[in-house]
């Protein structure tokens, strides 16, 4: 099994030798993670060489839509899917409102669309909103002891007036990582559509979207060593069903359909530092082999994994052993993001990330967006839980340091 190798990898990002964010641990990574220096060159260059309004036949204006558009081919590419089906907006809550607006059209008086209460509220907020419309909601509930979904109540929910189903492919609480394949093929078998919310889990590894079967997959970049950027793949079945939400004009053009306002277009230029960097990384453990870019996909995805699970497992431990937390989720690492949200009894969240960062290790407290689902697992949403995150950049020494500072704390 290849290795990580940590030191090319902290390499890559400027951060690391940014003389500010000295002797700083960052374990906030579920709410942005670092940026990639192929990224800040790329957004660089672009507003240096070509910050003029891109498609015109002049240059640098053919250059900065030439950067565009291989932005978009090579992401595209990395997912498994079509450059058409792949979109661009300001953020993951703005692209899931938009399609919720074609939706408002596109759906009945009567029919169902299905939400959990283990989601980021922007996967669960926007389709609620169609009850407005005569649309009807269900709520697939996590398990309270568990936080967990399951086939059961997903099974209990789907019937012949199902036409959506939104769920999360990793929760920014729970940390699972759900099998999206087999509730795609359920959702489908029902006629309805798969909505995924993948923000909590594309920064440990790109998704093949077209093996997971979702209909909508939603990712933000700023969470994927990139700008602050919202992705949507959206299947060209879908593209052509749903209503255009773009000027009339444009309806014709399915990339513009579902972008009513045109993103920012340095940063979809900057979409090809961050795959420079995915493609940097396979090359450095894989070598220059010609193969697939779905196997690139797999085995990148495969390499961030297993450097992460080496991280997670000493912090699983801990927080398994320790008296009065209560760790929300798995105990331990199979199907389980570097995702940790717990409360200790007896310690407000607060306190406990201010300790933290007096001691410069950045963590989340609160909801985290997760409104309904603390409310489901009995934590007051005001007060929240503690959340640790980290992705493959993160070092074992920052993850022991973590620890150290935790067994006074708490």
């Amino acid at each position: 099994m290849t290795q990580l190798d940590i030191e090319f990898v902290r390499n890559q990002f400027p951060a690391f030798s940014e003389p500010s964010l000295k002797d700083f641990a960052h374990f906030e990574n579920a709410g942005g993670s670092y940026a990639c220096r192929q990224m800040i060159d790329a957004l660089h260059h672009y507003y240096s060489a070509t910050k003029v309004q891109p498609y015109y036949g002049f240059e640098p204006s053919m250059g900065a839509g030439v950067k565009m558009t291989r932005g978009r081919e090579r992401m595209a590419s990395w997912l498994n899917v079509g450059a058409d089906e792949v979109h661009f907006g300001a953020s993951t809550s703005q692209n899931s409102y938009v399609v919720a607006q074609a939706l408002r059209e596109y759906l009945e008086v009567g029919d169902e669309v299905i939400v959990t209460n283990q989601d980021h509220e922007a996967n669960i907020g926007v389709w609620r909103r169609l009850e407005a419309a005569g649309i009807v909601i269900r709520e697939w509930r996590v398990n309270p002891e568990t936080a967990e979904l399951e086939d059961e109540g997903l099974d209990a929910l789907l019937n012949e007036k199902t036409r959506v189903v939104a769920f999360t492919h990793c929760s920014n609480i729970v940390g699972s990582i759900n099998p999206v394949s087999k509730w795609a093929d359920k959702i489908h078998a029902a006629g309805a559509l798969a909505f995924v919310d993948g923000v909590s889990y594309a920064g440990h590894g790109l998704p093949d979207v077209d093996a997971l079967g979702a209909d909508i997959y939603f990712f933000s970049l700023y969470k994927v060593y990139g700008p602050h950027l919202g992705v949507m793949v959206m299947r060209e079945a879908v593209n052509q069903a749903l209503p255009s939400q773009g000027h009339f004009f444009n309806a014709g053009s399915a990339t513009s359909r579902f972008t009513p306002a045109g993103p920012d277009h340095a940063q979809i230029a900057s979409v090809n530092g961050v795959i420079d960097y995915f493609e940097a990384l396979d090359a450095h453990h894989f070598g220059d082999s010609e193969t697939l870019l779905s196997s690139k996909t797999d085995r990148v995805g495969a390499l961030i994994h297993n450097a992460e699970i080496v991280n997670l497992e000493p912090l699983l431990a801990f927080l398994n052993e320790r008296k009065g937390v209560k760790l929300i989720g798995k105990t331990v690492t199979e199907h389980r993001a570097p995702t940790l949200a717990f409360t200790v009894a007896g310690i407000d969240p607060a306190d406990i990330a201010a300790k933290l960062a007096a001691q410069r290790i950045g963590v989340a407290n609160g909801n985290c967006y997760a409104y309904r689902l603390m409310e489901a697992l009995g934590i007051p949403p005001e007060q929240g839980v503690v959340r640790l995150s980290f992705v493959h950049y993160t070092s074992a020494n920052e993850v022991r340091r973590l620890i150290e500072a935790l067994k006074i704390i708490i």
